[in-house]
């Protein structure tokens, strides 16, 4: 059911123009599984089955498109390509896939929607009260997005 692997050992990963690092995940498997209760991990992880509860992440959280979080989390990144419903904490970057769906609030310095994703929640820019609320793009366009509940 748990696996540790080494995502990206096989691809060259680039980020600003530097070959990425190998970044080791401890891989949730199994798509008929549900695990709930609360998790602290050290590293990254990607989950690939149904989760409840609480995470605290220490690296990157990845929910695979078979994945499904219902958790409130902590972590520095995320990506999701699944479902995730809860309250999200992010120091880092969170980008919802084409595939992903979003229900919840989120709090983070960088907000992606891929165009397809869904996304119905409040947003909030760490370290930034909300009078100074900015709007959140689309990452093929330059206009605002439309949040769920927006008309």
């Amino acid at each position: 059911m748990f696996s540790n692997q080494k995502a990206l050992e096989n691809q060259k990963a680039l980020e600003n123009g530097k070959p990425g690092s190998a970044v080791p995940l401890l891989t949730v498997v199994g798509d008929r599984a549900r695990v709930e209760g609360k998790f602290d991990i050290a590293d990254s992880i990607q989950v690939e089955c149904e989760i409840g509860g609480e995470m605290n992440v220490g690296g990157k959280l990845v929910i695979g498109e078979k994945g499904r979080v219902n958790a409130n989390v902590q972590t520095v990144d995320a990506i999701v390509m699944g479902h995730y419903a809860g309250n999200m904490i992010a120091t880092g970057n969170v980008e919802i896939a084409a595939t992903g769906r979003v229900t919840g609030n989120i709090t983070t310095d960088s907000l992606v929607i891929s165009k397809g994703g869904f996304f119905n929640g409040n947003v909030t820019k760490m370290n930034e009260s909300t009078n100074g609320q900015r709007p959140v793009y689309l990452v093929e366009d330059d206009r605002p997005a439309q949040l769920s509940g927006q008309r």
